[in-house]
């Protein structure tokens, strides 16, 4: 009994708290700039974890789904849907006057072994696969039609080399796969905004191969509204000045710009990206602050955020939202990746649920930035 009063006390003083700093948030100091936007989880939307609903339904302007609506966890198999989480997030979304963003649709990741396979086994004709497509965002979009306000289409078509990535979307229907889904998605809400989404957006290759693809969906009549960064980021790499060309770049297509999964990790890199299938094995090298990360380092850290979301004000014409790839560094993804069993910190709350000092500077930044749109 007397660990569940204490239980109870602490989360009434932090939510007591929560009204102080809901007066001065990154939300509120960006509006009319950009969104300002997290990714959430199943037990975040329900409640399992009420610090964390509470902190997301208080400083942020925006919310997109972590998982729930990817390809695999929302259509597991040819006919069923399962629709419980995502259903979910978008009535939090709603409740909490936050924009809901749809993540994502196709992906040559997390999506059912099935989709490109026919009863034997055997890949699909490309007729077979198309309407698979097309049946999925039909259905996935048309439920949430005039409720989500729009969608990462379609999610990694390319590789760091600007070649298109040889999925089985791209085996066995080519580079119109992309065209089709923007069509389909399109088709099934003519008012969602339509986005393609990358990590490494800011390698001069890659980026080229984007510029190149929103020319030819435009060409071809199709609706692209904004290419989305996901900005998986290192404490060198990318610099704020390639990551300035990629943008300009991106403004010269006629797109805006999404930073869409920001973290910033403050760990050492075995290399950069954010292909999910990349392992190696872990070392202490590798996870060197178990103890706490050192003062220099932190700082370190602070001012890589600082210089990114300068750029992010900078361009604040363009650029409509900036979202989160996770609340706390307990959340995080990044604990886990590409090495397993690390300790990252790379986004904007601790393991304690507080926000970083680093925020205050970024709302003062926010503040004195002009808006541009």
């Amino acid at each position: 009994m007397k660990i569940k009063i204490i239980t109870v006390i602490t989360v009434l003083a932090f939510l007591a708290n929560l009204q102080v700093m809901a007066q001065k948030t990154l939300a509120r100091a960006t509006k009319g700039k950009f969104l300002l936007g997290v990714a959430v989880n199943p037990q975040q939307v329900d409640g399992a974890k009420p610090i964390e609903t509470e902190l997301i339904a208080k400083e942020f302007s925006a919310i997109v789904p972590e998982n729930c609506m990817k390809p695999q966890p929302i259509h597991p198999e040819e006919n069923k849907y399962v629709w419980v989480d995502a259903d979910k997030l978008v009535a939090f979304g709603e409740k909490n006057k936050q924009v809901v963003t749809g993540h994502c649709l196709i992906w040559h990741s997390q999506i059912g072994k099935w989709f490109f396979v026919d009863a034997d086994g055997k890949d699909v004709a490309p007729e077979v696969l198309k309407e698979r497509m097309h049946q999925h965002i039909l259905t996935v979009v048309g439920r949430y039609k005039g409720r989500i306000k729009g969608w990462d289409v379609v999610n990694e078509a390319f590789e760091d080399n600007g070649k298109y990535r040889n999925s089985k979307f791209f085996q066995i229907l080519g580079k119109d796969f992309i065209k089709y889904a923007f069509q389909f998605a399109h088709e099934a809400d003519p008012d969602a905004e339509l986005y393609y989404n990358d990590y490494n957006v800011e390698n001069p290759a890659k980026c080229d191969a984007i510029v190149g693809l929103v020319k030819e969906l435009k060409a071809s009549g199709c609706r692209i509204d904004a290419v989305g960064s996901q900005a998986h980021w290192h404490m060198k790499s990318p610099t704020v000045e390639a990551t300035e060309t990629s943008f300009k770049k991106l403004k010269d297509a006629g797109v805006h710009i999404l930073i869409t999964e920001l973290d910033i990790s403050i760990l050492p890199s075995p290399y950069d990206g954010a292909n999910i299938a990349a392992n190696f094995k872990y070392s202490k090298e590798m996870d060197p602050y178990r103890e706490g990360i050192p003062d220099s380092i932190q700082q370190k850290w602070n001012k890589r955020m600082v210089d990114m979301f300068g750029l992010f004000l900078k361009y604040n014409d363009v650029v409509d939202r900036v979202t989160m790839w996770g609340l706390t560094d307990n959340t995080t993804w990044l604990n886990n990746f590409p090495i397993r069993g690390r300790m990252d910190s790379p986004v904007l709350f601790d393991r304690n649920n507080k926000r970083k000092p680093v925020v205050d500077e970024m709302i003062r930044m926010a503040k004195k930035c002009k808006v541009k749109k």
